[in-house]
């Protein structure tokens, strides 16, 4: 008898101690969640361009990137890097114009390097209508290459 006596005395204790942590930890829990819920993450600079990019206007950084995704066929650099973007106006209503030159005239590359940066630049968020223009002057030397760029073909 001794035994049931101590058993049921033993389980109402487990069941009040059960009962306490159980609404001890619910009160913990309502406090994280409060906490939780109120809190908002700092925003980083390219969380806050991605969106104003899809707000319609373009992100004059991804446009660079999309351009920096172009290579050469010739050489292991891509365009911008090689210094060939001259430059990137960046409109309103979506339309991207891009000014840009080859390292020759006779450049092998010449018909489709500026369709492969019409390409790139078409995936941009926001962007509605590229033209990539070729032009000549200024002509383009080494001096427009980046240092990353002059690294990569040892001509430091």
């Amino acid at each position: 008898m001794e035994s049931s006596a101590i058993s049921s005395i033993e389980k109402q204790e487990v069941e009040s101690v059960s009962k306490n942590m159980q609404s001890d930890s619910h009160a913990e829990k309502t406090d994280y969640s409060s906490s939780v819920e109120s809190w908002k993450p700092d925003e980083d600079q390219s969380v806050s361009e991605e969106i104003a990019s899809v707000g319609g206007e373009i992100n004059e950084n991804a446009v660079i990137d999309a351009i920096s995704t172009v290579y050469d066929p010739e050489i292991p650099v891509n365009v911008y890097d090689l210094g060939l973007i001259y430059a990137v106006d960046l409109h309103d209503d979506g339309r991207v114009h891009v000014e840009m030159t080859l390292t020759a005239p006779n450049c092998p590359s010449a018909q489709e390097l500026p369709i492969m940066i019409e390409h790139a630049i078409e995936k941009v968020a926001g962007v509605v209508e590229v033209k990539v223009e070729v032009v000549w002057d200024p002509p383009w030397d080494v001096s427009r290459m980046s240092d990353e760029a002059r690294l990569t073909l040892n001509m430091f």
